[in-house]
Formats: structure tokens, sequence, C-alpha cells
């Protein structure tokens, strides 16, 4: 029973016994680092809660022994009050082993259970280290003195106070590490939806460009027009190779950005030749900048659907970067009819604006910000506002 006891909570189960707060998080440096690992210090001291537990019971019950013994004999109890705090002290010591043999399963009870169970455990213990500590007293140290009957309880209200102090302590750690655990696979829950929403946001870009896509290329085959399909057929390749290397949650810099824009422009231009009119404005202080990749990719179809498409002589797209104090200012702007075209009747849903909203959320938290407007050209503008801090979004 005395093993069953001493085992700790592991994954909601086992408990340990608690003792004062313990901090060793970070592992040791330097030449105290071989010391610290030949005692086991050199490792968070929770991380094996079986050998914390022994640990702290001892430190605890040899504390218990030490100073008891110092307190008789400050007042001349003699040699054999060590004795008696000795055969006290292992009484303690075995009692909280069963008692933590018996916690270890109440604790992931209902908490009145917990309470009530744990009340009578406590005092049954309490009755039985009196009844053993006033047997001791008169064999020890009193011989001559027979306790009759309720005289057995006398110490029961001393050690029913330090048992209860023992509860407390061992409820209070092992409730703490619970929760520790607790938040730590909350954290760990948040992650992987942060995870999971990112790469759902990113799988969301809008299939119409691929479609599209192998349209033309269908067409160049059927014209027999092999040469400019096989060579857009090879940057679609190139394209669709480089959203499938990158992991749907990755940051990548705006000049890796700038350059995934370029080809998938190049694919497009195919499309619609001289109606299409690119230009990139990129400040060289911003290229180090790190954003969610294909970030851009929906604001530069949404310009050539709503500009470029309906439009006989096409227009103008402007994709621009600029320092702004700490931050980045990226502006994708087109030379249509404007927001009219862009949010008019029932042209646009806005899923992809709303997309970019939320991957920026995901990335940036609050440190973004994200705008639209009509621009000196006549268009829309899209502006987006994010860090230079290449860490910016490492949380991701």
């Amino acid at each position: 029973m005395a093993s069953d006891g001493a085992r700790l909570i592991d994954a909601g189960e086992r408990a340990v016994l608690p003792a004062a707060p313990v901090s060793l998080k970070a592992k040791p440096k330097g030449p105290a680092k071989p010391i610290l690992k030949g005692v086991g210090l050199d490792a968070p001291f929770f991380d094996d809660k079986n050998r914390a537990f022994w640990v702290l019971q001892s430190i605890g019950w040899g504390g218990y022994f030490i100073l008891r013994s110092l307190s008789g004999l400050a007042n001349s109890m003699g040699a054999m009050f060590i004795v008696h705090t000795l055969l006290l002290t292992a009484t303690g010591y075995s009692l909280t082993l069963l008692m933590a043999s018996l916690f270890r399963r109440l604790i992931t009870k209902k908490v009145l259970w917990t309470l009530i169970l744990s009340f009578a455990t406590v005092s049954i213990a309490a009755a039985t280290f009196s009844v053993i500590e006033t047997w001791s007293y008169v064999t020890f140290l009193k011989p001559d003195y027979q306790p009759v009957g309720l005289e057995y309880l006398g110490a029961l209200l001393l050690d029913f106070v330090l048992l209860v102090a023992w509860t407390a302590l061992y409820y209070g750690i092992n409730y703490y590490l619970l929760l520790e655990e607790e938040i730590d696979q909350r954290a760990h829950l948040e992650s992987a939806a942060s995870s999971a929403q990112l790469a759902m946001l990113r799988y969301q870009l809008n299939p119409h460009f691929l479609f599209n896509t192998l349209n033309s290329i269908s067409t160049l085959v059927l014209l027999k027009q092999t040469e400019r399909a096989n060579a857009m057929l090879a940057r679609l390749s190139s394209f669709l190779r480089y959203t499938l290397a990158n992991e749907p949650t990755a940051q990548v810099t705006l000049a890796q950005e700038v350059e995934t824009l370029k080809l998938y422009l190049e694919i497009e231009k195919m499309r619609f030749e001289d109606r299409l009119r690119p230009h990139f404005e990129i400040d060289s202080s911003t290229i180090g900048a790190r954003l969610p990749s294909l970030l851009l990719q929906p604001l530069i179809e949404n310009a050539i659907k709503y500009a470029v498409t309906p439009s006989e002589t096409g227009a103008e797209i402007w994709i621009k970067a600029e320092r702004q104090g700490q931050g980045v200012r990226i502006e994708v702007a087109d030379s249509g009819a404007g927001e009219a075209a862009m949010f008019g009747g029932h042209q646009s849903t806005g899923v992809g604006l709303a997309n970019i909203k939320d991957r920026l959320a995901q990335a940036y938290g609050g440190g973004h910000a994200f705008s639209t407007k009509s621009n000196d050209h006549g268009g829309f503008s899209v502006i987006i506002d994010i860090p230079l801090d290449d860490n910016a979004g490492d949380s991701i």
C-alpha cells in the first residue's frame, strides 16, 4: 500500500504529495549541471512526478522529525524523546502514504464527495495518530501513567490540524498540476485549431483561376497552338508546385510572394495578353517582411476579374510595397471601375477579401491594418499594413 500511495497524478489520474513550492523550470547550465544531474535536479521538478512525491514526502516528514526533536531537547525531555519522535514520524509518514493512495482516486471525483470522504479519512487518520502518539508517550516518556478510554485521543486536535495541512497542500499542488496540464492541452488544441483554420483559408483560393487556365490550354490545343499550350501548362505546373510545396500555415518573405505573383501573372497574361498590364513597385527595404503565403494572389485575381475582364482595353494593375515606420504598407490597385464594380449588385460575394482579413488576423492579431478605397486611377485599391519584423508571425 505504501508504494501505491506514492503514485502521482499522470494524465489526470495520479497524485503527488505537496510541499513548499519548488520551481526548476529551466535546465541548469555551467559547472553546476553535473552536480545537479547527480541528484536528479537537472530537469523541471515535476517532470518525474513519482520522484517528486518521494522527495517532498521525505523532506516534509524529515523536517517534522528535526523540529520536534529539537523542541523536545530544548525542553529537557531526554534522549527517549527522540525515539518517541522517530516513531511519530514513521507513523505520520505511513499514514500519509495510505491517505495519498486514497486521495489520488478521490481527486477525480465530484467536489462534494471529495470533501466528505477526505474529511472522514483525515479524521480517522488523526484519531489513529493520536492513539499511537499517546501510547508512545506513555511507553517511552511516562511509563507510570496509564491512559483510559478517551485519554488516548488527547493529541487528536494537534494531529488533526497537522494532517489537514498535509491534505490541503496535497490537493493544492495536485490541482495546480491538473490545471497546468489542462492549460497545456488547451494551448495545443488552440494551436491546432488555428493551424487548421489557416489551412482552410489558404485552400479557399478561388478555383476559377484553375478552371479558366485549363480551359485556355484546351482551347490552344484545339487551335493547334501547341507551343503556347505547353508554355502555359509549364507555368501552371510551376505555380501549383509552389502552392503544394509550401505549408498552408507557412509564412514567406515579400520577395518570395512577389516572385509567385509574377508566375501567376505570366499565366494570366497568356490569356489576356496586352489587356493585362501589371506593374511592380517594391521598395527594396521591404523585401524581408514576412506574410502568409499566397496572401496577395486573391487580390490580383479580383483585379483581373473586375478590372481587366470587363474592359475591352483591359486595365493596369499595380503591386506596391513601401516602408511605413516600423511596418510595411502593401497596396494592390487597378484602373478598373472602382468599388462599384467590386461590390455592385451580385457580382462579388466578398469571400476573397474576407479570407484575407481572416488570414491577417490569424497571423498578426491586432498588429495589422486592412482597408479599401477608390484610387486616383478611378479603380479599386486594397491596402494592407503589416509589421516589418521578420519574427512577427512565428507563432503561426
